[in-house]
């Protein structure tokens, strides 16, 4: 009954809102148009459809706002007043009753909270549409952070993740845009983001990644997780004590170095996108803080760790290509990376998909490369490959939309910064990573368990052969020389992968002397 009720009460906010046009009349078949009038009862609306769907997503509540803000993110298939629109949506929620957040702490660690912490502050400090955080003490006294899951909210998220289901199928089905905007293949993404941020222990699990890999760079701090105290409703962690990154004026009277700390902000963000392939997906103001402590005096604080990104070596690739070839204004050379990614239906002209390149790339080469925004180049490059059917990957819109949110930030406490000077010496590490010892050594480590498995049996091997004669080991025989075979071809690769090394070394040498090698 309960979701009957729910269902009605979304039907009434699409239709007072006139989405059901935006479907319905957006379709070739006569009836469904002629449906559409009925249903609107005469009733216009002067609003986009772009703000029409944002104040219908606000209204359907925190999973629909969740939903509204992913979205926002799919540049690819929106057209760009609607993701703007979306992108304007904010996690406005309500503190839920502390009384529940005590009890789904005491229930998820079966003991009382006064056994768990000597202190707990039952106003919470943050709040948001999946959990909701609380400042305690442990008995020791350590000072601590508590992110408890809103109760209820699997059932909740089970019900509207349904409807969204089925909503997609009827928009896929009747609009003329829906086999394009893939609305089944979004709503799938969606649920897979939303599960992982209801799992608290996975968020922990995120956190204790990111902090392990930017342990060596000096330049962030991440809370340590306090493991005991670990479960998929909640949460405890290291507090943490900052200035919200959007607080300027503070961040300056303390002493910060703003244009220092946005070229910091940039640095961690390529260090986890290049180095790590392991990146926080969620970085906005609200999410991020600034140290004003003088022994940490201009570090960041990250916070919320539920989404994160994860790129495999074909991405790194793919986005260190497509950066440089940009900025070298090799088009043909991004039109062949898309297709050679597979993203690209194979039939798709290189010349045809390089002319729309250019045509978006080269208006930026009128402007100073400080004024250059990669996450707006990409974003152009995914809305213009929209046209050629190209299937983009959802970590690589993580990455987009991220970096959009750390250029944001950047310009906003240094409007100087100059974003491509940060990120060439990544992108070159990159690429001398590729062709230099290090992808040799990877490559050999790679390969040296089945070496050392394969080389004591080769005596053994022979000597059985020797022992019996080959009318009775013919399987050994066989075995014997594929084994030889392989060895062969091992061998014979680390030799001309030596000789390969070497050459590329004394060649990047040379190249580098002159000037040569440099990407600008």
């Amino acid at each position: 009954m309960r979701g009957l009720f729910r269902s009605a009460y979304i039907l009434a906010v699409v239709w007072r809102f006139g989405l059901h046009e935006w479907v319905l009349n957006g379709t070739r078949r006569p009836w469904a148009r002629v449906l559409g009038r009925l249903i609107s009862l005469g009733r216009t609306h002067p609003q986009p459809s772009g703000e029409r769907l944002r104040l219908a997503l606000e209204s359907l509540g925190p999973i629909f706002v969740k939903f509204g803000q992913v979205l926002s993110t799919r540049r690819d298939l929106l057209p760009t007043d609607v993701a703007d629109e979306l992108a304007r949506l904010q996690d406005r929620v309500p503190a839920f009753d502390s009384q529940l957040a005590v009890d789904t702490i005491e229930a998820a660690f079966d003991r009382p909270i006064d056994v768990l912490f000597k202190s707990f502050d039952r106003t919470p400090v943050a709040s948001a549409s999946i959990a909701q955080v609380h400042f305690a003490e442990l008995p020791d006294g350590e000072p601590v952070a508590v992110k408890v899951l809103r109760p209820g909210m699997r059932g909740v998220i089970e019900k509207d993740l349904a409807l969204l289901a089925t909503v997609a199928v009827w928009v896929q089905r009747f609009s003329e845009d829906g086999k394009r905007l893939k609305p089944k293949e979004v709503v799938a993404e969606f649920n897979k983001y939303l599960h992982d941020e209801l799992d608290l222990v996975r968020e922990a699990a995120n956190a204790a990644q990111l902090r392990r890999n930017m342990q060596d760079v000096g330049l962030v701090r991440i809370p340590s997780i306090h493991w005991n105290l670990c479960h998929p409703n909640v949460m405890v962690m290291e507090r943490m004590n900052g200035v919200p990154i959007s607080q300027i004026d503070r961040l300056r009277e303390a002493g910060v170095n703003l244009p220092k700390l946005a070229q910091d902000g940039v640095t961690i963000f390529f260090t986890q996108v290049f180095r790590d392939g392991f990146f926080h997906a969620d970085m906005h103001p609200g999410n991020i803080q600034v140290s004003i402590a003088p022994e940490s005096l201009g570090q960041y604080i990250s916070l919320d760790f539920g989404i994160v990104g994860t790129l495999t070596q074909v991405d790194k690739n793919y986005l260190a290509q497509n950066f440089t070839a940009f900025f070298r204004r090799d088009y043909k050379r991004v039109a062949e990376l898309h297709i050679e990614s597979g993203w690209v239906p194979p039939e798709t002209r290189v010349d045809e998909l390089e002319a729309a390149v250019r045509t978006v790339c080269e208006p930026y080469f009128d402007r100073p490369l400080k004024e250059i925004s990669l996450g707006l180049v990409l974003m152009r490059l995914f809305q213009t490959s929209r046209r050629f059917h190209v299937e983009i990957q959802p970590q690589l819109v993580l990455l987009q939309k991220t970096l959009l949110n750390i250029e944001g930030l950047g310009r906003q406490l240094d409007p100087d910064l100059d974003l491509w000077q940060t990120a060439k010496p990544f992108l070159e590490k990159w690429m001398i990573d590729q062709l230099g010892p290090k992808r040799f050594l990877d490559q050999l480590q790679r390969e040296a368990p089945g070496l050392a498995q394969l080389l004591p049996a080769l005596p053994r091997l022979l000597a059985t052969y020797l022992e019996a004669g080959p009318q009775d080991n013919r399987a050994e025989i066989q075995q014997l020389l594929q084994a030889q075979n392989r060895t062969n071809r091992l061998l014979q690769g680390l030799i001309y992968a030596a000789i390969g090394f070497l050459v590329g070394l004394v060649a990047m040498q040379i190249l580098w002397q002159f000037g040569i090698f440099g990407l600008v």
